[in-house]
C-alpha cells in the first residue's frame, strides 16, 4: 500500500537500509542481552566452583544446594555440609569458572558464616588485575557452615535492547507513513495546479465590445479564443482605447509608437491599423475609422 505512490529511488534505498540495520541490531541484541542465559551461566559456574571446594575438602558425597539469585547481579552459593575454605583456592576456582563462562570480570565475593551471617572473608576482582583486592590469601577458614555470595559490580546495560529496537522500528514506520502522506499531498497539489489553467488578472484588462484587451500581455481574449498582438499593434490599440470615439492624429500615433523609439516610418501605421481591424472584425460594434488627412478614431457602439 505504501508504494502506490511513486517515490524516488534514493528515498526508498534510505528506508530499506535503515530497516535492515534496525532488524540486524534487533537480532544481534536478542542473542547477547538474554538475561536468562546470563543467570543460568552464573549458576552453572558457581555450582562447578562449589563442587571443586567440596572436592578440596575430600567430600564427594554431600551436595551443593541450588544457587539462589537474590537480584539481577547477586547470587548465593550454599552447601549441604560444613567445610573449610582456603581463600587462595576459592579465588582461583571462581575466577577459572567465570572466565570459562565468559562472565563479567568485575565482581565481589563474600564468605558468610551461616549462624551469625558475618563476613568471614571477602575479596574483589576487577578487569584490571592491579586493582584487584584479595587479602589474606594464605589464611584458611576453619570448618564451618558457610554461604558464598557473589555480586557483579559492573553489569553493563546492553547498548541495544529488544525494547529499544522495537521502538526504533515503530518510529521508522511512523516516519515512513508521514513521508508517504506528505508526498501524496504534494502530488495531489501538483496535479491540481496542473489542472487549473493560469488566468490573467481581471484587473489588467479593458473591455472592448466582446473582447478583453490585456495591454501588458499583448493579448485580445474572445472566449474561448486568445488573439496575440504584436508590440506595435498593442501600443496602437492602447492609444486608441484611451481616446474611444475621439480622433487621434496620425502625427500623435506615429510619434508615440515610432518616433519615440528613434524610428520614423511611412506607411507602417496604415499597415498595423489594417491588422488591428482584422483582429477586431468579429465584433461589428467596433470600428477603427480613417479620418482622411487627420488620423484614426476607435468607435464602439453602445
Amino acid at each position: 500500500m505504501f508504494f502506490t505512490l511513486k517515490m524516488d529511488k534514493k528515498r526508498i534505498y534510505i528506508y530499506i537500509s535503515l530497516v535492515a540495520i534496525a532488524l540486524f541490531a534487533w537480532l544481534f541484541s536478542s542473542t547477547t542481552t538474554n538475561k536468562e542465559e546470563f543467570s543460568e551461566s552464573v549458576k552453572v559456574a558457581l555450582r562447578s566452583a562449589g563442587n571443586e571446594l567440596l572436592l578440596s575438602n575430600n567430600d564427594s558425597t554431600s551436595l551443593v544446594k541450588p544457587i539462589i539469585q537474590n537480584s539481577t547481579s547477586k547470587y548465593q552459593l550454599t552447601f549441604e555440609s560444613n567445610l573449610h575454605i582456603e581463600p587462595d583456592y576459592l579465588v582461583n576456582s571462581i575466577k577459572k569458572k567465570f572466565d570459562k563462562a565468559n562472565l563479567p570480570k568485575h565482581y565481589r565475593v563474600e564468605v558468610l558464616e551461616c549462624a551469625k551471617e558475618e563476613v568471614a572473608y571477602s575479596y574483589q576482582v576487577t578487569d584490571i588485575k592491579e586493582k584487584d583486592i584479595i587479602p589474606c590469601k594464605g589464611r584458611t577458614l576453619p570448618v564451618n557452615c558457610y554461604t558464598i555470595q557473589v555480586r557483579f559490580v559492573k553489569l553493563k546495560a546492553p547498548f541495544i535492547t529488544k525494547q529499544t529496537m522495537l521502538f526504533v522500528l515503530v518510529f521508522l514506520i511512523f516516519v515512513f507513513v508521514l513521508d508517504y502522506l506528505w508526498l501524496q499531498k504534494r502530488k495531489i497539489k501538483t496535479n491540481h495546479n496542473n489542472d487549473v489553467k493560469p488566468t490573467i488578472s481581471d484587473e489588467s484588462y479593458q473591455t472592448l465590445g466582446i473582447f478583453k484587451f490585456y495591454p501588458e500581455q499583448h493579448k485580445l481574449i474572445k472566449e474561448p479564443l486568445e488573439i496575440s498582438l504584436s508590440k506595435k499593434e498593442c501600443e496602437l490599440l492602447s492609444i486608441l482605447t484611451e481616446h474611444i470615439n475621439q480622433v487621434v492624429t496620425r502625427d500623435d500615433l506615429t510619434k508615440k509608437v515610432w518616433e519615440d523609439n528613434g524610428v520614423i516610418v511611412g506607411r507602417s501605421l496604415d499597415t498595423y491599423i489594417s491588422k488591428l481591424r482584422k483582429k477586431l472584425k468579429d465584433d461589428t460594434t467596433i470600428k477603427i475609422t480613417n479620418i482622411h488627412g487627420v488620423g484614426y478614431k476607435l468607435e464602439i457602439e453602445k
